[in-house]
């Protein structure tokens, strides 16, 4: 069964006001890119075509301006709106339609994933047709986050929201795989004390079940959480030394559908044209030669 994929890109991004007063947090730049270009990326390398951007009322035309139908990247944009933010699980109420009888991947907008691997991970996901996997990385501070406890196996035995005593080194990040029947899950939670539909209520359900897998990154791996000031700050520099040491670009949109043989040589002519004379533009002219 094919995966579609869903970037929840809503929110107030309180925590960065007043940089976000005036805009939303998954397009302010991280390095030479918007945010948002880094979630796009990994359903991209997943394989994921068909996309469906969720963000606020205020906030849902930047989007379609910046993304359009998705033609330029090889793939398809559909826009959805959040009214107001109830949950992460939300998503998959507001995403029903899209999703249709398919499964569906799902991540948040803020969330960066970079690593030696990440495409054979992300296709080891996509093979599971049946349950749901989540992703664990090892943080120093846990409480601040959804944990997975594990067994002496080394799978999923508990999951425990931001825990004062974390019994597990392992966060949960922001990346979720998931089979069709998610979007009944969704409509059967209920939401929590901070009246909101938690992504770790559909969780919990797999998990009862028996069908949560969880693949966790190793040490070579970086998954970034962009939420604060801070935040943003070390995810830019973190970009930027990879693109200026390695001379490759990361999360760029149009190489990869390129490479994917989503996009023809003159469709990405065409792309290059509409970015004008610029470095971004001159990487994209490289690739072609």
């Amino acid at each position: 069964m094919p995966y579609k994929g869903i970037v929840l890109a809503g929110g107030k991004g309180s925590r960065l006001y007043p940089i976000t007063l005036a805009t939303s947090k998954q397009l302010l730049p991280i390095y030479d890119k918007p945010m948002i270009f880094y979630p796009i990326s990994v359903l991209m390398l997943a394989g994921i075509r068909d996309i469906l951007i969720i963000s606020t009322p205020k906030d849902l035309d930047n989007y379609i301006n910046l993304l359009g139908d998705g033609s330029r990247f090889g793939v398809k944009f559909q826009y959805k709106v959040q009214k107001e933010p109830k949950g992460l699980a939300q998503a998959f109420q507001i995403g029903r339609d899209f999703i249709g009888s398919d499964n569906v991947c799902l991540i948040l907008g803020d969330n960066i994933f970079y690593g030696q691997g990440l495409i054979k991970i992300l296709n080891k996901a996509m093979k599971i047709k049946k349950g749901a996997t989540i992703f664990g990385y090892a943080v120093a501070d846990p409480s601040r986050f959804g944990v997975v406890e594990l067994d002496k196996n080394m799978k999923p035995k508990k999951i425990v929201e931001k825990p004062k005593k974390p019994k597990s080194k392992y966060a949960i990040t922001g990346l979720y795989f998931y089979d069709n029947n998610v979007i009944k899950y969704a409509e059967d939670i209920v939401p929590s004390k901070r009246g909101e539909l938690e992504i770790t209520s559909i969780n919990k359900i797999y998990l009862k079940k028996n069908i949560l897998n969880l693949e966790l990154f190793g040490r070579g791996f970086a998954w970034l959480d962009t939420g604060t000031h801070e935040n943003l700050i070390e995810a830019g520099n973190f970009i930027s030394t990879l693109e200026r040491r390695q001379g490759l670009k990361t999360a760029c949109l149009e190489e990869i559908g390129y490479k994917n043989r989503w996009l023809s040589k003159n469709k990405l002519m065409q792309g290059i044209k509409l970015m004008g004379k610029n470095e971004y533009s001159d990487y994209l002219r490289n690739i072609v030669k």
